[in-house]
């Protein structure tokens, strides 16, 4: 005999279905009731003859949906065919879904395809099989958890290597003797679900698939059941899901715990990266309403280098020669931009071209450069103790790095009261500074540092302020994300001087967008103003030579600078 099961309202019941027919709707008279406002007073009606199902929608005002296409025909219905009424499932089958998997498990697991689909809040358009896998997933995993004896092994020393190893042998033998009986639904790969289970139970879960793919350079979980990436500079939603809340709260734990820091209810939120540099943020209730969120800006495996941004339309060889010659010069650099820019990837870049023999510091929030200089040394800053003690932050390392003999100093991001130890690094003695700052244009950049020195608690007036900024920076470079999803250099920008209470600057190089091309791409290039940098005569004078047309608006030659001494 067939059976019905519904869910309506988070609670699950089954019934016999004998032959008849049987009609859904909300009305009185319904054999099936569903009392919600979006299905009809006739809805569906359900016809059960000789052990076989059929469906069809009855010209409702919300249609019927099966395996999250709605139907506009009768629809026969078998163990496979999910279908959702309003905010109520239903399924139809012989057998008991939850003796699907039965391995020494609860018999009353809620494991069925709509019983998932409903709590995780999934719309019309969900994949009833991906469903059935989170859900065998979601078993395994806690019987793996009843047969790995944690305890035990951590009394016996076993090192990260060898409890994976652990982990991996128990979760073959469960799945194995799941299809020995078989207990695995069809169309289930039990290689994939092996892979599965252990990178959610010992690794980062679904994110392991998505940091592996190097097409995606950003991965935004919202919750469980919502994983978007950024490919290409687009947005799209990504077929990867976590079982259940406390999945993601694992990951998150995973990432921040061999940084010293910790996320929960007094400190919700919390900054990090991943072993590769990939920058990490992540949000969890009651802060974030969706559930535990988590945003990774992954960073390239391979270094990027300057022939890699003029490929990618960033900057042209002209301009990357003369960025090249401002570091060689030692010239105190602002790289500016909006969030995802590209700033760090492009700071990463510059840091690139500071010569191998000078000692270089970098400070971090959370640390994502990667300097191939032999000389480096790295700070990170630190978060408080769960007494809210012991932190350590961006300015109080670039107060000490003033005391470790630096060549070079790079501090990640300013963002607060450390713009104003960084103006005075640079206006000390430490040229060839390099920082990143969050801002909409070169002038942003002035009124930017002007506001984060005021947030280091000193009164000072805004000349004094402007005076500090014009004899400090040398040159910035401003870097967009444009509406296709390219990341350009649209101007670089020589700080020239203060004049009455006015810091001048001139643009060296500029951006200047031309049109748009197919697929929405953004046409344009990076151009020389005609305006040449106020040092440019003493080049001479360093050994270093330097063609003037590279800084001519109507020259189209690549030109290099070259040292003479």
């Amino acid at each position: 005999m067939l059976q019905l099961t519904t869910l309506i309202n988070g609670v699950r019941s089954s019934r016999p279905l004998e032959d008849g027919t049987y009609i859904i709707g909300r009305g009185s008279a319904c054999r099936i009731r569903l009392e919600f406002p979006d299905v009809s007073e006739r809805h569906a009606i359900l016809t059960v003859r000789n052990g076989e199902a059929m469906l069809e929608d009855l010209h409702s005002a919300n249609g019927t949906w099966v395996n999250g296409e709605e139907i506009d025909s009768p629809m026969p219905l078998d163990s496979g065919k999910v279908v959702q009424i309003g905010e109520s499932m239903l399924r139809v089958f012989e057998e008991d879904l939850t003796k699907s998997v039965d391995v020494d498990m609860p018999s009353d697991e809620d494991d069925a395809t709509f019983c998932a689909r409903e709590e995780s809040g999934l719309e019309k358009g969900s994949d009833p099989l991906r469903d059935i896998r989170r859900n065998v997933q979601q078993q395994i995993q806690r019987e793996l958890l009843k047969r790995l004896d944690m305890k035990r092994l951590t009394v016996q020393g076993v090192n990260q290597e060898g409890l994976e190893d652990v982990a991996r042998a128990k979760i073959r033998q469960i799945i194995h003797e799941v299809v020995e009986k078989g207990r695995l639904p069809d169309g289930i790969d039990p290689i994939r679900l092996e892979e599965d289970v252990f990178n959610e139970a010992m690794r980062l879960g679904p994110l392991e698939e998505l940091l592996a793919d190097d097409t995606i350079s950003e991965i935004m979980v919202n919750g469980p059941y919502q994983v978007y990436v950024e490919r290409n500079g687009k947005l799209e939603l990504s077929d990867c899901q976590f079982t259940e809340d406390d999945s993601v709260l694992a990951v998150i734990e995973r990432i921040v715990a061999p940084l010293g820091r910790r996320i929960d209810e007094s400190q919700p939120y919390v900054d990090a990266r991943l072993a590769d540099g990939s920058r990490v943020n992540a949000i969890i209730p009651p802060l974030s309403l969706t559930g535990p969120t988590i945003t990774i800006r992954k960073f390239s495996s391979v270094a990027l280098t300057s022939e890699d941004f003029i490929r990618f339309g960033t900057w042209t060889h002209n301009a990357a020669e003369f960025m090249k010659l401002c570091v060689l010069l030692r010239k105190n650099i602002i790289v500016a931009g909006g969030t995802g820019s590209g700033k760090t990837t492009l700071l990463n870049l510059l840091s690139g071209y500071i010569p191998s023999s000078e000692r270089i510091i970098t400070v971090e929030d959370a640390a994502e450069l990667k300097l191939q200089q032999p000389h480096v040394v790295r700070l990170e800053a630190r978060a408080p103790n769960i007494e809210g003690k012991g932190a350590v932050t961006i300015r109080d390392l670039v107060k000490n790095c003033l005391r470790m003999r630096p060549d070079r100093i790079i501090v990640g991001e300013c963002r607060s009261g450390e713009a104003l130890d960084m103006l005075q690094a640079m206006n000390t003695g430490h040229d060839g500074s390099l920082t990143t700052v969050h801002a909409n244009s070169p002038r942003d950049v002035i009124s930017r540092l002007e506001t984060m020195v005021l947030m280091s608690g000193m009164e000072l007036p805004s000349k004094a302020i402007r005076e500090q900024v014009a004899s400090a920076v040398d040159l910035i470079i401003h870097e967009s994300r444009m509406s296709d999803g390219t990341r350009k250099v649209v101007a670089i920008t020589e700080v020239t001087g203060l004049e009455g209470s006015q810091i001048v600057m001139q643009d060296i190089f500029s951006f200047r967008q031309t049109g748009v091309g197919a697929n929405g791409k953004i046409l344009g290039e990076l151009k020389p103003t005609g305006a040449i940098p106020t040092w440019y005569d003493q080049l001479a004078g360093r050994g270093i030579r330097c063609d003037a047309r590279m800084f001519d608006p109507d020259s189209y030659g690549d030109y290099n600078i070259q040292q003479t001494k």
